[in-house]
């Protein structure tokens, strides 16, 4: 007899061997047990899930005289009768080649004859969406009212294509993907019935290529047994799939991770050189920053993985990396392989995204900003600062120049805090302060200036005890000594309101008012009374006195000028000026 592939040598002949689908064989299994058979059923799903297969054995089971649990038991006169192929009471029908309008019509022709062994009559119609809509429409009429002996198994791995109409009149199931740990599991019964030895990253290996089809990955088993000549090895698995060295791989991603285009490029030209393609090669790429991915955020990823320690370890080392730009290169690559299917050369296409993964300053993707950013909290975090050496003439230069006298505001007195600036040392690729500590430094002035501070244009301020305590000193005196007028203070509460975007209503309401020196006191004019009230309510006054505040203004006050009062000081003044006139006011 000629070799049989593994995927037919060991395809399933019940319902209780079948990979996973449990929701679909309970379903099937309460159908046949009860007697309640459909006329017509639709199994879709992804290829290699086990549809054609759980097609064949639902249609000996409806046939079988003692069905065991749902499955036919082999071995009484119509589950023999229905092992030769020349029985016609089960039907496979490949739609891919017999999609015509003439083939649907010879079928509903067919299936008024009845059954020459069982009970029903099964059509099973394979990759069924190759039909065109005249042969849909032929058998639209059969697969809603067939004879009482005639059933329909539809399969498809595209539902999508097949008409409503179609759909509406089947019990439709949807097979699922096979989760990797059942295609292990399966493999490895496989590997003990044929008395083949085995290494569980090799088996862990075979499955992951599988892609949750058990037939791909029975198909793939096979050809890794006929390589390996003694034990099935992860090596073996890997040379079978064509994949590149893990190592070589893991080499490669290092670089990408750590912005190093230089020898990413040249460990990418000696996997070329071992003859792979492109296309392998980003797919590697992928598949390893995948194991990279799931090592930085899973705690079992050694479970999820089930890679050999060795590799397993190199895995866990890279994956110190950047979270933003293990992303940011999966989707580059992930690009990458979808452009090289319309570029003339898929290597330049690589290459290029291997270049646009090292070099993070020249994209302004959001996650090589990010981290880009990430990069730069860490050397700051760990006091990697990095400043120019200053000249051996700068501290001559810096000697001639006047000293400043000591009530000059803190823009004057920034100069003298940067001849202090401490020196860097660099060594290599690590920084060290000599007076870190021990001198002050420049940082930006916090994002709400007081009303002092909207009066300077100066960006910097010195930050430290001793420069704290100096602006402390010179700004008080300028507050509490009234050298700001009732016309300056106004303008600057105006400036303060507008440049912090504290309250636009309550700068608006200020805009209003007229501010007089009366001694020590500033107060704030009105003749409106709707502007009185809104600056005089509670939340309104505390923001107005914090502002003032901030510029040392504590005794104000907020009135309301009455309408006339500027009249009858006009008329005062003309009494006092001419005490004899008789002036008549109407």
């Amino acid at each position: 007899m000629a070799y049989l592939a593994f995927y037919r040598m060991f395809r399933p002949d019940t319902l209780d061997k079948v990979v996973r689908q449990e929701h679909i064989i309970k379903i099937l299994k309460n159908q046949i047990e009860s007697g309640k058979i459909g006329h017509a059923y639709l199994f879709c799903g992804p290829r290699g899930t086990g549809k054609t297969s759980v097609a064949k054995i639902f249609a000996r089971a409806i046939n079988c005289e003692h069905p065991v649990n749902g499955s036919p038991c082999g071995k009484c006169a119509t589950c023999l009768a229905l092992k030769n192929g020349a029985n016609l009471d089960i039907s496979e029908i490949d739609a891919a080649s017999n999609n015509g309008v003439d083939e649907m019509r010879d079928l509903r022709e067919k299936v008024q004859y009845p059954p020459v062994a069982g009970r029903y009559k099964v059509y099973i119609i394979d990759e069924v969406h190759m039909l065109t809509a005249s042969a849909f429409n032929a058998v639209l009429k059969t697969l809603e009212e067939p004879p009482a002996h005639a059933v329909f198994i539809l399969a498809t791995t595209e539902p999508q294509k097949i008409p409503a109409t179609i759909l509406s009149r089947c019990m439709r199931f949807d097979f699922k993907l096979i989760p990797q740990h059942d295609l292990e599991g399966l493999l490895k019964d496989i590997l003990n019935k044929i008395g083949k030895e085995y290494e569980e990253e090799a088996v862990a290996a075979i499955a992951r290529a599988g892609a949750g089809s058990a037939r791909d990955t029975l198909s793939i088993a096979d050809m890794c047994v006929s390589y390996s000549a003694g034990k099935l090895t992860y090596e073996d698995v890997n040379a079978v799939l064509g994949s590149a060295d893990f190592y070589k791989i893991a080499e490669v991603v290092k670089m990408l991770l750590t912005d190093n285009s230089g020898g990413a490029l040249s460990a990418a030209e000696e996997v070329f050189s071992g003859g792979k393609s492109a296309g392998v090669f980003v797919k590697d790429i992928l598949a390893f920053l995948n194991n990279v991915a799931v090592a930085k955020m899973c705690k079992n990823a050694g479970q999820i993985l089930n890679l050999p320690q060795e590799m397993f370890s190199a895995v866990q080392e890279i994956a110190r990396a950047d979270g933003h730009k293990i992303l940011r290169a999966t989707e580059i690559f992930v690009k990458a392989e979808g452009d090289m299917r319309y570029a003339a050369d898929a290597r330049v296409v690589l290459e290029t995204a291997i270049l646009r993964c090292t070099l993070p300053q020249a994209d302004y993707n959001i996650d090589s900003l990010i981290a880009r950013v990430n990069a730069l909290e860490n050397k700051i975090n760990s006091g990697n600062f990095v400043t120019v050496q200053p000249s051996a003439a700068a501290p001559a230069a810096q000697a001639e120049k006047p000293a400043r006298p000591a009530d000059i505001p803190e823009k004057a007195a920034a100069p003298a805090f940067k001849a202090a600036q401490p020196a860097i040392e660099v060594q290599g690729d690590m920084f060290s302060s000599r007076q870190a500590k021990a001198e002050p430094f420049y940082a930006p002035k916090p994002s709400k200036p007081s009303l002092k501070e909207s009066e300077d244009s100066d960006v910097f301020a010195p930050v430290g005890k001793a420069a704290n305590s100096a602006a402390t000193q010179q700004a008080k005196p300028a507050a509490s000594s009234g050298a700001l007028t009732g016309k300056g203070v106004h303008a600057a509460l105006l400036k303060a309101l507008r440049t912090t975007h504290r309250n636009a209503v309550l700068f608006t309401l200020c805009a209003d008012l007229t501010c007089v020196q009366e001694g020590a006191k500033f107060v704030f004019n009105t003749e409106s009374d709707t502007v009185y009230r809104a600056i005089t309510r509670q939340d309104n006054a505390r923001t107005l006195a914090d502002v003032l505040a901030e510029a040392g203004v504590t005794d104000y006050e907020v009135r309301l000028a009455k309408k006339d009062d500027g009249l009858k000081k006009a008329l005062d003044t003309l009494k006092s000026n001419f005490g004899g006139a008789d002036i008549d006011i109407k």
